[in-house]
């Protein structure tokens, strides 16, 4: 079972990821503004299921290396460090996404989350990110890795979706304010960039 400082400390990491604007939340607010709120919601679930998804070939990868091989385990482990380190560098010096205001056909709910899901699946970003983020909570003395892994997933799902629906429901204001407010995009890009670094240096000195 995970002890309850590491559950604390990977919430409140989720939390502050998942509530900063990224690729998912402009995508859903996007769609809400252009679309409705029924879209919005649409394609922030769609987005969780994604998530699942990512989540089980994660669990079942991750927990099979982590008990086959010491040697697998370090190879994923600095890997996986390299990404982290990678998207932060990448996401400091990214240029702000386009402007989440702009027109765009209108969707029906059952295609904005069909969309949603194949947005998030087809994504070897999110599939790494969970690849390298989830282990560095992992602490085989706790238990069952595949437990440990599996309750870490769904509570990635769980807030990045409580966000998402949260963004959709406010997609006026927000999207109004990205707009208005360019500088925060570019700057939250730097302040994620810059966690991204510490977890990756994190998982680098993490043991086994």
């Amino acid at each position: 079972m995970i002890d309850q400082v590491t559950l604390i400390t990977y919430v409140a990491i989720v939390t502050g990821f998942v509530f900063i604007p990224g690729p998912a939340t402009v995508l859903t607010v996007a769609r809400a503004t252009t679309s409705g709120t029924r879209v919005g919601l649409a394609t922030g679930l769609g987005i969780a299921v994604g998530d699942i998804i990512h989540t089980a070939l994660a669990v079942l990868g991750i927990s099979a290396i982590i008990l086959a091989s010491a040697f697998l385990f370090s190879l994923i482990k600095y890997l996986g460090a390299a990404y982290l380190v990678y998207l932060g560098i990448r996401a400091m010096f990214e240029k702000a996404p386009a402007a989440v205001g702009k027109q765009a056909a209108r969707l029906t709910p059952g295609d904005a989350f069909r969309q949603g899901i194949l947005a998030e699946v087809l994504n070897p970003k999110t599939a790494m990110f969970f690849l390298a983020f989830l282990p560095q909570f992992v602490k085989p003395e706790n238990g069952s890795v595949f437990l440990q892994l599996s309750t870490l997933g769904i509570i990635m799902v769980a807030l990045g979706l409580a966000s998402t629906v949260i963004f959709a429901l406010c997609a006026g204001s927000v999207g109004g304010f990205l707009k208005r407010n360019p500088t925060v995009v570019k700057w939250q890009g730097k302040v994620v960039g810059s966690i991204y670094c510490a977890l990756g240096l994190r998982l680098a000195l993490q043991e086994r």
